[in-house]
């Protein structure tokens, strides 16, 4: 479709036709022009063009359980990244995102991810074509403008829904839509890790690729077991609120690692490689030895992990049948676990700096007495916060938790039941 048709039928009203999408199709419909504006200025206005959409994603449950080959609750949000598109001829994929310069990756030198500097966004679009070609899909160059609403740094997963992104174009492009978005989602972590350096999990591109809720189980790393499941927050009557507290992520490497590090070394201590498979007796029934080696920290860590991998199930199980108490109750174990045991809410080198338990602290002193259930949110130390209260009290909550933490700090979200996919 050309631009000037495309453009014609959403000032028409064509977005109304994705609710599950787009709570105000309107306000969206001003970015969807300007986005196609945008692609035709730079790429021409005389190319047939698609449009396509990728969530972020919120994890809801599984606190830094995925590097232990445990499991996880994951949702993906009404926020997301969209693109126009349009096939080229010349096998390069270009790729330019509103307030960034352009990504250019020559087809014809992915073989090699060496090729690609680690660490950068031509090695993860190098990466995604690369790991489809090598499972047999054909690809292709394409042109391509975006614009998200999945703010990095906001906790809610731009990279992955970026490297879905990528993906997702390729599939429609060149493959028909025929590769399934949780294939989508295995070949992202691919580019991540072979391509891009980081050794990443799979939690976050599975969420944004599939969308709704979804349970994921590591216990089998490369074949994972994925789960989505049918429940609506909002028709229960709940809002999913993000607080991005604006904590500084520079020189947190140490505390994220120690984590996996501590865990895997009372594993380690059991004659395994991961916690997945240990229990809490066994554990327990170790400590003293577990004490003098490792110290307490490395012990209540692996704690926390036995228990959220069954909290994740048991939660999992409850919202496959609407129980959304046993739900709730989890999420508030989740919270308390992560705080006390997990110790992942504020980092030790800086004790003065303590957004997330300051968030944590005036969420529960403004909803004392109302229903809500809150969490840190990801990996911790700095960042956002996760709270679920009822619809009416959203509004007035992030309003509130705005004005301590900045305009647009707290994010009013719903789960999107769709996943990555083309518009029209």
């Amino acid at each position: 479709m050309k631009a000037n048709e495309l453009k014609e039928l959403i000032k028409g009203g064509a977005l109304s036709k994705y609710p599950e999408l787009y709570a105000t199709p309107e306000r969206q419909a001003e970015r969807f022009i300007k986005a196609i504006d945008e692609f035709a200025r730079l790429y021409g206005e005389d190319r047939d063009i698609e449009i396509f959409s990728v969530p972020g994603r919120s994890e809801i449950m599984g606190n830094h359980t995925d590097h232990n080959r445990g499991c996880v609750l994951a949702g993906a949000i009404d926020r997301d990244i969209i693109a126009v598109a349009a096939k080229n001829d010349d096998g390069i994929i270009r790729f330019m995102s509103e307030g960034f310069g352009e990504i250019k990756v020559d087809l014809s030198m992915i073989d090699d991810p060496a090729n690609f500097e680690k660490y950068t966004s031509e090695s993860l679009v190098a990466g995604l074509a690369r790991g489809m070609q090598l499972e047999g899909y054909s690809i292709g160059g394409y042109d391509a403008y975006s614009t998200t609403e999945v703010l990095k740094g906001s906790g809610i997963s731009s990279s992955a829904a970026f490297e879905v992104m990528i993906g997702n174009i390729l599939n429609y492009a060149y493959c028909d839509g025929e590769v399934k978005n949780e294939e989508i989602a295995k070949l992202s972590q691919y580019a991540e890790n072979v391509f891009f350096g980081k050794p990443c999990g799979l939690m976050d591109q599975m969420a944004c690729a599939v969308g709704g809720f979804v349970y994921i189980d590591f216990e089998d790393s490369k074949n994972p077991v994925v789960e989505p499941i049918n429940f609506s927050l909002s028709d229960a009557g709940y809002s999913l609120c993000i607080v991005n507290t604006g904590g500084n992520h520079a020189n947190l490497n140490d505390d994220y690692a120690s984590i996996p590090y501590e865990m895997k070394a009372v594993a380690k201590e059991f004659g395994k490689e991961v916690m997945r498979g240990l229990t809490a007796d066994e554990v327990i029934a170790k400590i003293p030895e577990l004490r003098e080696k490792l110290g307490d920290r490395a012990i209540m860590r692996a704690l926390h992990f036995i228990n959220e991998n069954e909290r994740v199930r048991r939660s999992a199980a409850a919202l496959k049948v609407a129980d959304k108490e046993t739900f709730f109750k989890g999420i508030c174990e989740s919270g308390q676990s992560s705080f006390n045991y997990l110790q992942n809410v504020y980092t030790t080198q800086n004790v003065a700096e303590q957004g997330l338990s300051l968030a944590l602290c005036v969420s529960e002193q403004y909803l004392a007495g109302k229903e809500c259930y809150f969490r840190v949110h990801g990996g911790g130390f700095a960042g956002t916060i996760q709270v679920f209260v009822k619809n009416e009290l959203a509004d007035g909550y992030c309003a509130y938790m705005d004005k301590i933490f900045g305009d647009g700090a707290a994010m009013n979200l719903r789960i999107r039941p769709v996943g990555a996919c083309k518009l029209f």
